[in-house]
């Protein structure tokens, strides 16, 4: 395999992963340094009520390359992953879940894809064709409507929005993180809504599901709650050109910088 001398950032957001975040970091370790990339692993415990926070921190003594920092509250996975963009260093990222669902190794996959159809983003699909997975019926079902609405409100060249496993050339994350607004449940489609809008490309991967502990039920409210914000988005998007007049804004600041530095 050829080296990559670029360097890859891996952004684990974790909550209440006490029982297996120091196994998680230490597989992803394993892992890339098997591949033989420069890399860094930054954990993002969100607010987490149990002792995430304290043994993913005392590995840093092991690893030079982890970064563990924690929001004071919960506050949702778009939420500390936002935060993360701040200690980002890579040229490439990474988002991969702390319960080891899925396992770091299928990043090669992810990126040897990214090259070969000179993507922007590759993204994990429950749904593409090659992939092995097994959940609950319960949850194909719901993986299939929630596509089904997707692609209707969005249009977007992709199946599954919601796996956790997703690689980004990171310029595209510095673009793209800043317009988002959701912090929870459709913090991943917002953010792919807003890439495709950008013109970025993405592509999907297979994937290996490996489930680590057992699927609860999705209650009615996470449902409602990803609903009305997948709603909010088509609306924000379409409706009030709300990410339109963020660039709008963002320019014209910027213009205004650049003026007042020249004089």
């Amino acid at each position: 395999m050829k080296a990559l001398k670029e360097k890859i950032s891996i952004v684990m957001p974790a909550y209440n992963e006490g029982s297996r975040i120091v196994s998680s970091i230490e597989e992803t370790a394993r892992a890339f340094d098997d591949f033989g990339y420069p890399w860094e692993i930054i954990v993002m415990d969100d607010g987490s009520s149990d002792d995430t926070y304290e043994k993913a921190n005392a590995l840093a003594q092991k690893y030079p390359q982890l970064i563990v920092k924690r929001n004071p509250v919960n506050m949702g996975k778009g939420r500390a992953i936002k935060k993360a963009l701040h200690y980002i260093t890579g040229d490439y990222t990474l988002f991969l879940d702390a319960d080891m669902d899925l396992h770091p190794i299928q990043f090669q996959t992810l990126f040897d894809i990214m090259g070969f159809d000179k993507a922007d983003i590759v993204i994990g699909s429950k749904l593409h064709p090659n992939s092995i997975v097994n959940y609950p019926l319960q949850r194909k079902i719901i993986s299939f409507v929630y596509y089904l609405l997707v692609k209707i409100l969005f249009n977007l060249p992709c199946h599954d929005t919601q796996t956790g496993l997703k690689l980004f050339k990171t310029e595209v994350l510095r673009n793209v993180l800043p317009r988002l607004l959701v912090k929870k449940f459709a913090f991943d489609l917002e953010l792919l809504v807003n890439a495709h809008h950008l013109g970025y490309k993405i592509v999907e991967a297979p994937i290996i599901l490996k489930p680590q502990r057992p699927y609860g039920r999705i209650g009615p409210s996470a449902l409602i709650s990803t609903g009305l914000d997948t709603l909010a988005i088509f609306y924000r998007m379409h409706i009030l050109k709300y990410y339109d007049r963020i660039d709008y804004y963002r320019r014209k600041n910027l213009a205004k910088e650049f003026r007042r530095m020249r004089r």
